[in-house]
């Protein structure tokens, strides 16, 4: 049975910040905050300027969830679209998932006027997610992603 593929929900903002966190610490081996990722989850659920999640469901569950986020290319006058927070969850691996989702992405792209392409990063050693990438038809475009990341700073109001 194929996975069907929809926007998420505010009620999928815990499963998806479960499959964030999941996601962190078996590719990267990092433990997220997981008050910071669910409010990071919210915030996009809730102002699609931010990004959209698209989210699998399978056998009456979700199974994997995909998060689109807008880069302004001024070279190609409109959005790139990246790919990122992909997750199947390992009792949904091998079904399809995993595509259905990437094929979503790039249908939705298509068919946006804004849209101008889509990109993703992949972790440098990820010699698997890599291939898998590459049979669903992405290209290695040359570019190196480097970061300068701040450190999450809370506030309290007075």
């Amino acid at each position: 049975m194929a996975p069907v593929i929809r926007p998420a929900t505010g009620d999928d903002f815990s499963i998806i910040a479960d499959f964030n966190i999941r996601m962190a610490l078996e590719t990267e081996e990092l433990q997220l905050d997981r008050s910071v990722v669910e409010q990071g989850v919210r915030a996009a659920i809730a102002d699609d300027r931010r990004g959209q999640y698209f989210v699998a469901e399978r056998k009456g569950e979700v199974a994997g969830c995909l998060l689109i986020t807008y880069e302004w290319s001024d070279w190609r006058n409109g959005n790139i679209w990246w790919v990122q927070s992909v997750y199947v969850a390992p009792e949904h691996r091998r079904c399809g998932v995993f595509r259905a989702l990437c094929e979503h992405a790039v249908t939705e792209a298509r068919t946006n006027p804004e849209a101008v392409g889509l990109r993703l990063y992949v972790e440098k050693d990820n010699q698997t997610a890599q291939t898998v990438y590459e049979k669903l038809g992405w290209t290695r475009p040359g570019y190196l992603v480097m970061e300068n990341m701040f450190p999450k700073i809370s506030s309290s109001k007075s």
